[in-house]
């Protein structure tokens, strides 16, 4: 994929890593299980790295809403599948798993805490029983304790693999991907990473806002110095102080 001939996949840690886990699953023996748990803090780029993988592999893949009941989301794996989803639950899971079985490609459910909530987790085993491919199972740092309250569902996961935080490499070849008009010195970049605590969405937000406050300084080049003099501050997700006004 490509952006105004720029590459849309940076080559993030985290990307590689979920990559890696649907791999396993799908190279596995046959009488090992096939879903793997790819999880983290939100902002570590999940979903990115769940969407490029989805891509790279042809997998099936959803993105769970909160207001989805059980029949719901089997809906929209049919809908994924490009079926005209059957009227039964019951109907659903089978036309689900038979088309898994035909098409023999994996399965990724992102947001998969959704799922969890609703206590919709044993539709999920109900498609993997009925179909043995891979599943790739995306959710928030608690998942995997989460899911032992199930346990028979638990049982059937082949591995966690937990994302990383976004640290100093991250950031600068996020610099290097997304700041086409303004150079921004590694020290900077170390900076952001630090102050971004590991989230992939807080770099790119400091990076966007790094070269808009550049070019309007009259700027192509910025460093930590430069930056600290503009007095612009970093995004850290925290909310501002409000000041007590003096009367």
């Amino acid at each position: 994929m490509t952006d105004n001939g720029h590459s849309t996949i940076a080559p993030l840690k985290n990307v590689a890593m979920c990559g890696r886990a649907l791999d396993r699953a799908m190279t596995r023996p046959q009488h090992l299980p096939g879903m793997v748990c790819f999880y983290g803090p939100s902002g570590f780029g999940k979903s990115f790295a769940a969407a490029y993988t989805a891509n790279k592999y042809q997998a099936y893949y959803i993105e769970c809403k909160s207001t989805w009941t059980k029949k719901a989301i089997l809906a929209a794996i049919a809908r994924e599948m490009g079926l005209v989803p059957a009227t039964t639950m019951y109907e659903l899971t089978e036309q689900i798993s038979n088309t898994l079985v035909m098409t023999d490609r994996p399965l990724i459910i992102d947001e998969m805490d959704h799922i969890v909530k609703r206590e919709a987790v044993e539709i999920v085993r109900d498609i993997y029983e009925g179909s043995h491919v891979p599943m790739l199972l995306i959710g928030e740092e608690n998942l995997p304790n989460d899911l032992v309250k199930w346990e028979r569902f638990h049982g059937r996961i082949l591995d966690f693999v937990p994302a990383q935080a976004a640290d100093a490499g991250d950031a600068k070849v996020l610099s290097k991907f997304y700041c086409h008009k303004v150079s921004i010195a590694d020290d900077l970049v170390t900076e952001v990473a630090k102050r971004a605590k590991g989230s992939i969405r807080r770099i790119c937000v400091n990076l966007a806002r790094i070269e808009e406050e550049t070019l309007s300084a009259g700027k192509t080049e910025m460093d930590l110095p430069g930056w600290m003099a503009l007095k612009k501050g970093f995004w850290t997700g925290e909310a501002v102080v409000r000041k007590e006004y003096v009367r």
